[in-house]
């Protein structure tokens, strides 16, 4: 499932909670990847003149949501390290590897794509299995 988006973020969210639920990805879980879709989302409106796109799918381990636009990453470890205690920004990616799986972050001169991962079985010791 595809969809573009240049505003409106309340279509992301309706669109990644249907596909979470019909995957069979427990309800507190989807809450979690809504709201990590929705803070990539919301970067691209923020960050960038380009509408944004929305990709989603899942299989019998995983769902995946996938979030391309024109903007780039100057710093490849962007939400790896987290933000200052008074810092203005620089929480949402921080706050979206916490809550997935998974999260993969590709810039280069063809724009951004941030591909996040939630397995439909609970992972051993929390997000990304550590504990």
């Amino acid at each position: 499932m595809r969809h573009t988006y240049r505003s409106d973020l309340s279509r992301i969210r309706a669109l990644v909670l249907e596909h979470a639920q019909e995957a069979g990805l427990p309800a507190a879980r989807a809450s979690d990847l809504v709201l990590a879709v929705s803070e990539v989302a919301a970067n691209t409106l923020r960050h960038t003149a380009s509408p944004g796109t929305l990709t989603i799918w899942h299989d019998q381990a995983e769902v995946v949501c996938e979030i391309h636009d024109q903007g780039i990453f100057a710093d490849p470890l962007v939400g790896l390290r987290p933000p200052a205690p008074d810092a203005d920004g620089g929480h949402g990616l921080w706050l979206v590897r916490q809550v997935c799986d998974d999260v993969e972050l590709r810039s280069d001169s063809d724009g951004t794509t941030v591909r996040m991962r939630m397995v439909l079985a609970a992972p051993p010791h929390g997000p990304g299995g550590v504990g």
